[in-house]
């Protein structure tokens, strides 16, 4: 009997070997590890737009210590008290819903009251009327802030100030043109414009740079967005010191968490951080996200639960295509992320038009660090060929 025990021995190990073999084939075809299994899971539930006549009635009502946000969900319109689980709504008519029972708010009443444009201006909940809350543009795309100063004040001030002194070992400058490495990736830089949250123009050039890595990390992005017809649109990148220090000093105390401090200096001014949105490929235009850009409102933050399915939907594939790249969201602005290597890079303070300019031997070349000999400040110039410093005998006007 031990030759027929031994044989069917072998025959349940071969047996069991190969049922690993398949168990692992398998998981590696159905594991959702990468971006486009992730995705084409967002892609298959990728929700319908939400019925225009609720538009106008998404938004928050009441109080700071009593809000209620009036949401559009899995194609229900439903409202969250204190951002608690929203709970969905029926649809009486165009203006008045109930609460379905049984529920927390079981059958009661919001009647709302819309102005000649078909927004609401206010919400009825039984008796208790709540009043909309301004936290969001009115018309157009850009809401703004009123700076604690003149601007123009603030700028000369700044172009007249230094970066903070930094120690430590740093890689070499390596701006580079995110347009140039995938002409694909679309612009609109907000501060070439004054369509921006200070109402003023700060760069000269409508262009975005970042150091090599990181901008080849976008670009890997936009790549793969590709499939799900949407490809990316650039709202800012490298940034120079002197406009974060406008930023800072422009703007009100309790809008602080918004901007960086100059102090510190920023991931934009390292070339390490990028502010962008989606624009849709066939149209090419910009998609609909929860709150509009350079928003200093919570509708800003990642996770906040308002707008509709559609527009989550949106902020979420964006984070998705960004974040295995290398990249983190910030945590109050959902189009704001920057790369895993920003410290490894000095803040900068160099203006577009001075990055990869030529010296006198034709080279490219891109700008690095300022130093102080006696008193007096140059600019060096990193080669990118030969890599041998050049010094300017006059400093630039940024200085």
């Amino acid at each position: 009997m031990r030759p027929v025990q031994n044989k069917l021995a072998r025959r349940l190990r071969s047996v069991a070997m190969l049922l690993l073999i398949l168990s692992a084939c398998l998981s590696a075809v159905v594991a959702p590890t990468t971006l486009r299994a992730q995705s084409s899971t967002l892609g298959e539930s990728k929700p319908k737009p939400a019925p225009a006549r609720w538009l106008g009635l998404i938004g928050e009502y009441g109080p700071d210590d009593d809000t209620v946000i009036i949401l559009e969900k899995d194609g229900q319109l439903s409202a969250s008290f204190k951002r608690d689980e929203p709970e969905p709504l029926e649809e009486i008519s165009q203006n008045f819903f109930k609460f379905p029972a049984p529920g927390p708010h079981a059958l009661q009443k919001l009647i709302f009251e819309r102005d000649q444009r078909g927004r609401a201006t206010q919400v009825a909940v039984d008796a208790v009327i709540l009043k909309r809350r301004q936290i969001e543009p009115e018309t157009g795309n850009q809401l703004r802030i009123k700076p604690l100063r003149p601007v123009a004040e603030l700028m000369k001030e700044a172009l007249a100030a230094q970066p903070p002194k930094e120690n430590g070992d740093f890689r070499e400058a390596d701006l580079v043109e995110l347009t140039k490495l995938d002409p694909t990736i679309r612009l609109e830089v907000r501060y070439a414009t004054t369509n921006n949250f200070l109402g003023t123009v700060f760069y000269s050039e409508a262009r975005a740079f970042m150091q090599r890595p990181a901008a080849e990390a976008v670009v890997r992005a936009n790549k793969k967005l590709k499939q799900y017809g949407y490809g990316l649109l650039i709202h800012d990148a490298y940034r120079p010191w002197y406009v974060t220090k406008v930023f800072w000093d422009a703007t009100p105390d309790d809008k602080k968490v918004f901007v960086a401090n100059p102090a510190n200096g920023s991931r934009h001014n390292r070339g390490c951080a990028v502010d962008l949105t989606l624009y849709d490929l066939k149209t090419k235009k910009p998609v609909e996200m929860v709150s509009t850009y350079d928003e200093t409102t919570a509708r800003a933050y990642p996770d906040y639960p308002g707008g509709t399915s559609l527009q989550r939907w949106h902020r979420k594939l964006l984070r998705d295509a960004m974040e295995p790249e290398g990249f983190t969201v910030y945590e109050a602005e959902w189009w704001h992320f920057d790369y895993k290597d920003w410290k490894a890079y000095r803040i900068g303070n160099v203006r577009f038009e001075q990055i990869n300019m030529k010296v006198d031997n034709g080279a490219r070349t891109s700008l690095g660090r300022t130093i102080k000999t006696e008193s007096q400040r140059f600019l060096i110039i990193q080669s990118g060929y030969s890599k041998s410093e050049r010094i300017l005998t006059s400093p630039p006007d940024l200085l």
